[in-house]
């Protein structure tokens, strides 16, 4: 079965308004020594999309009109679900969890088979097919974040594992001092997925597009330990180049403790991300 193939029976996407399977999975795993010239021509096109990463490329993967109208239904879903639970709750809310209070509120109402259907789709599909090449470290759809094992961060409405990530940002906090600011702690697979589908949707449901910018579900390390850093002050610009500006970036880059899982030009298919501290030991 070819790429164009397997993606229309297990990501049930088609090939609109342009966009075409993805070909980002094979370049890191391309030998150069075999196809040189393909190899440099891979090489030069994947750099190109991750530094342009907000911009629809011609090889982008598209959801077909079906499932975007499911996309869009979930997004709408996930959000009423967050305003019924709060903000500081949808960040450690389970997928069971999601679907008990979905059948329990009519304001949010029961998620439709058909929409179970995307969202399992969406989470067990291999992300490599539309380009993301990071690991996968949540396999499940139903893992459960343990509150007991969490803590809310002061001032902030996000929450951090106890133990090694809850250590790092407080040396980082004792280094940096008041400048220092946490932007983004742990997410279940719920929350990462209304920040992926929502960037999706807001691109015409282009998966490859929004991989660039977000882990898909499951495949972000805020689920088990990672977490953003930024300036106090500078509010959503934290999420841009702007932040390599700042202080706290200096700081942060001088004292040379602190490690930056997705680098420039990695590899991963996703874009420069300064403000994420690597703090889970897996690659």
């Amino acid at each position: 079965m070819n790429r164009r193939d397997f993606l229309r029976a297990t990501l049930g996407v088609a090939i609109v308004g342009g966009c075409a399977p993805e070909v980002l999975a094979q370049v890191a795993r391309i030998p150069p020594a075999s196809k040189p010239g393909n190899y440099d021509h891979f090489i030069r096109d994947y750099l190109y999309k991750i530094r342009n990463f907000d911009a629809h490329h011609q090889e982008d993967v598209c959801l077909d009109q079906a499932q975007f109208r499911l996309l869009k239904s979930c997004v709408a879903r996930f959000e009423r679900l967050q305003r019924t639970v709060g903000h500081g709750n949808f960040y450690l809310l389970s997928f069971d969890e999601a679907i008990k209070i979905s059948s329990n509120y009519p304001r949010v109402g029961r998620f439709t088979k058909e929409e179970l259907v995307f969202l399992e789709m969406i989470f067990y599909s291999d992300a490599a097919h539309y380009g993301f090449l990071g690991e996968k470290p949540l396999q499940n759809l139903t893992a459960r974040i343990q509150r007991r094992k969490v803590v809310k961060v002061p001032y902030t409405g996000n929450y951090l594992y106890k133990g090694l990530p809850l250590e790092t940002y407080k040396k980082v906090r004792r280094d940096l001092g008041r400048e220092v600011i946490l932007t983004s702690g742990i997410r279940s697979v719920i929350k990462q997925f209304l920040l992926f589908l929502n960037k999706a949707y807001k691109h015409d449901g282009n998966l490859s597009l929004a991989s660039r910018s977000l882990a898909p579900p499951g495949y972000s390390y805020h689920g088990i330990g990672d977490f953003d850093v930024g300036q106090v002050g500078l509010g959503a610009d934290n999420f841009t180049q702007r932040f390599t500006t700042t202080r706290v970036y200096r700081k942060l880059t001088d004292l040379g403790y602190i490690k930056i899982r997705y680098v420039k030009d990695n590899m991963l298919g996703v874009r420069f991300e300064p403000w994420h501290v690597k703090v889970s030991p897996k690659a």
